[in-house]
């Protein structure tokens, strides 16, 4: 393994998340059986006092969590000069076999975390805390995502090895190769940024309907996956050519590079970010209805409506700075 201190501080999070995550689903399994908040005996009292403990320290793992995934992305693209063939992140990752194993589980920690801060908030909002139970539901659903993305990123860093000849992206993102990563790449310019725009139609036209009827937040929530995906295409596709000024290059993780400005963070902090925010409005819809957040909830999920259409709109507003300031001309 490579002992270098952004590694430590990832594996010593992950060691930490998942020991709470074991300790609180343990505790979850106590408040599904004996949560009544209309029980006035001192069992109920110590348990209520004990959820605000856990849900405290499971906050913090999840805060912990989410600001992993940006170091998890940003020390690959560090280490890349560590490896032969390795040009950015996508060496890094591809120096074993778990490199985009682990990837794909933060980033499924990542929105995971996302909504059960959500949830956990919304409850607190409500003197009788009245999502209690689903909360610790969720953590049960939650614990084993942890453990998961924790052992996948002990795998990949105790197999990472220096004297390895890794590929890079000019060999990932390329159409003559299988996979999703080819079937992004070959996608044609114009066709992913027409989907692009038209999930960002929807976005707007569910997001519209969200302010101004308090309706249509779980079309809210759908269109902003599916705007998340379309993007993750078109930066493949096509705005990752206008960024590099080059029409052969698609890698999405050189855009995370000084060369360029670390433009991609310009690109995938407001997408991330809208994309969590549009999905928390969809679960805040669905939750169980309750007399203490009646008008509460109303008010968070357009409160949080309005937050996802200006994350979206950073992340337009990027994309056309990407294109316009670009000298590249893929459309005659």
């Amino acid at each position: 393994m490579i002992l270098q201190v952004p590694i430590l501080a990832l594996l010593l999070g992950s060691a930490l998340a998942s020991a709470v995550a074991l300790w609180a689903a343990c505790f979850a399994i106590r408040v599904l059986r004996g949560w009544d908040i209309t029980n006035g005996s001192g069992q109920q009292l110590a348990l209520e006092r004990a959820t605000q403990l856990v849900s405290t320290l499971f906050g913090l793992v999840m805060l912990i969590e989410i600001a992993a995934l940006f170091l998890f992305v940003f020390n690959a693209d560090r280490m890349a000069t560590l490896f032969v063939g390795a040009m950015c992140a996508v060496g890094t990752f591809n120096a074993n076999a778990w490199g985009f194993p682990a990837l794909t589980l933060k980033i499924a920690v990542f929105f995971a975390a996302a909504l059960w801060l959500r949830l956990d908030r919304l409850d607190r909002a409500g003197h009788d805390y009245p999502l209690t139970r689903v909360k610790y539901a969720a953590i049960l659903g939650i614990a084993p995502l942890l453990l998961a993305n924790a052992a996948a990123e002990l795998a990949y860093f105790l197999n990472l090895k220096t004297d390895v000849i890794t590929s890079c992206c000019s060999k990932l993102y390329t159409p003559a190769n299988a996979g999703l990563a080819a079937e992004m790449t070959g996608l044609a310019p114009g066709r992913a940024l027409w989907l692009l725009a038209i999930c960002g139609l929807a976005v707007a036209l569910a997001g519209g309907a969200v302010l101004l009827r308090g309706r249509g937040a779980r079309l809210l929530a759908l269109a902003g996956i599916a705007f998340f995906l379309a993007a993750l295409t078109a930066i493949v596709s096509v705005i990752s050519l206008y960024v590099y000024d080059h029409p052969n290059h698609h890698c999405p993780f050189c855009l995370l590079k000084r060369d360029y400005g670390y433009f991609g963070y310009a690109l995938y902090i407001p997408l991330f970010a809208g994309t969590a925010l549009a999905a928390g409005v969809g679960m805040m819809r669905a939750l169980p209805r309750s007399d203490s957040l009646a008008a509460i909830t109303p008010l968070a999920i357009r409160r949080h409506t309005r937050r996802a259409l200006a994350a979206f709109a950073l992340f337009g507003a990027a994309v056309l700075w990407a294109i316009a300031s670009s000298q590249l001309i893929l459309f005659g």
